[in-house]
């Protein structure tokens, strides 16, 4: 078998036009947490119940990308990123009527269930452009889109909440994600790349029970890692703006402004963190130090930073702690779909890029109205964030543990080469 070395013709652009999806993505997450403010004294919401407006989008989540993540073995990825798109755009729009608690829970769990696969689906769908010693650039791309969705809308999201209303914020987001159909329409194409079998021999696909790589030391370990750091992005997403208005007491305009902070950093994380863990793995740095330890020591970085925050002096040290323990170990979001790729056969891919997706995004589910829940009966707004920011803290910190400790691709890998089954040559997805 012929190893490829090189991307395919046209992996770029192909990995552009997925940048660009994973940016209108997050920018649709992030609008939430910006208006919080104003939704909160429109609709006359607790804290609770703004959390639990959060922790709503991610209620589908999860299991729509199980279930997009099987069906995207078969499938085209081309086809399931079209869909998910259309109904992304198309559910912003009931927020310009009459909103209610009841219409803006619903829509965010609909939107949940749509962007739920886009992550994993985003990421097997370059895989086959890229191979396996070179897909660490543009994973991490691909996971700035999401950094960049956020610096790119804010502060026009914020400027159309100022000015006009929240409800207009929604809306220019469904015409972003219609544009974005459009283009995916006319220059959307599938890769062909197949990578080798796990057990490295020659021939048709392979398979490998799923009980053997949902139970796999390194998979486990990563997701362990991902779940906490995701715990901190899905507060970044509802509750950041909150408190730099309701806790530290910023305007809504500059507060706003501010939210782009964390994902600033976060980029330059995630770029460089990827950028190294490549030149590493091609350097034949074994994937235990270059993905593994290498990434979940930055969440256990994180941790430890997270811990001093109610002992800064000034808001303006509060910040800077938060964002920069909150988001220092964002490689972990690069590193995580190698490391579940490296270990399962391409045939299973998008199902395991789903399922630890899924794993890692339930703190999604819990983080939101955690911290609602601790913020509405502590003293003061800003003990309560405070203690919500602690707790995050201390998850990284057992999270990164875990990782730097469990996660040993090599090791797992000859492991699940004993249980692997030869297939048939891989036919190709259906158009």
């Amino acid at each position: 078998m012929t190893v490829q070395d090189r991307p395919l013709k046209g992996a770029w652009g192909m990995t552009a036009l997925i940048f660009l999806f994973m940016l209108i993505n997050f920018a649709d997450k992030v609008v939430v947490g910006l208006a919080a403010q104003p939704i909160m004294a429109e609709l006359k919401l607790s804290p609770e119940q703004f959390g639990l407006i959060g922790s709503s989008f991610f209620f589908l989540f999860a299991l729509s990308a199980i279930v997009v993540g099987f069906i995207t073995n078969r499938v085209q990825t081309r086809h399931t990123l079209l869909i998910m798109a259309i109904i992304w755009s198309l559910v912003q729009f009931p927020m310009l009527g009459t909103v209610s608690l009841e219409v803006l829970i619903a829509c965010r769990i609909v939107l949940g269930a749509g962007e739920g696969p886009a992550a994993p689906v985003a990421t097997h769908a370059i895989y086959k452009w890229f191979p396996d010693s070179l897909r660490g650039m543009p994973t991490a791309i691909i996971a700035q889109g999401s950094a960049l969705g956020v610096i790119v809308a804010v502060p026009a999201l914020n400027w159309i909440i100022v000015h006009y209303s929240w409800h207009w914020a929604f809306a220019a987001l469904g015409i972003v994600g219609l544009a974005w159909v459009v283009l995916w329409l006319i220059f959307g194409r599938e890769g062909t790349l197949v990578d080798p079998p796990v057990s490295g021999t020659a021939g048709g696909g392979q398979h490998v029970p799923y009980r053997y790589l949902l139970t796999c030391p390194s998979i486990v370990a990563a997701c362990c890692a991902g779940f906490a750091s995701y715990w901190g992005l899905a507060l970044g997403l509802t509750w950041f703006t909150s408190y730099l208005v309701s806790g530290l007491g910023y305007s809504q305009q500059l507060g706003g402004n501010l939210t782009i902070l964390p994902w600033i950093f976060g980029m330059f994380v995630v770029l460089g963190g990827g950028w190294t863990s490549q030149r590493l793995k091609k350097a034949g740095v074994s994937s235990r130090l270059c993905r593994g330890a290498f990434a979940a020591s930055t969440v256990v970085l994180g941790g430890a930073i997270l811990l001093f925050v109610s002992f800064m002096p000034t808001p303006e040290l509060k910040l800077a702690l938060v964002v920069v323990g909150a988001a220092i170990g964002s490689t972990i979001y690069v590193v995580l779909p190698m490391i579940a790729s490296e270990l399962t056969p391409q045939p299973q891919r998008a199902a395991i890029l789903a399922i630890t997706t899924s794993v890692v995004t339930l703190a999604g589910v819990l983080a939101p109205f955690a911290m609602g829940a601790v913020v509405q009966n502590a003293a003061t707004p800003m003990a309560g964030y405070e203690r919500g920011y602690m707790i995050l803290g201390c998850l990284l910190l057992a999270g990164g543990l875990i990782g730097v400790l469990f996660i040993r691709p090599e090791t797992d890998r000859k492991r699940l080469a004993t249980h692997a089954v030869s297939l048939p040559p891989l036919q190709p997805a259906r158009a």
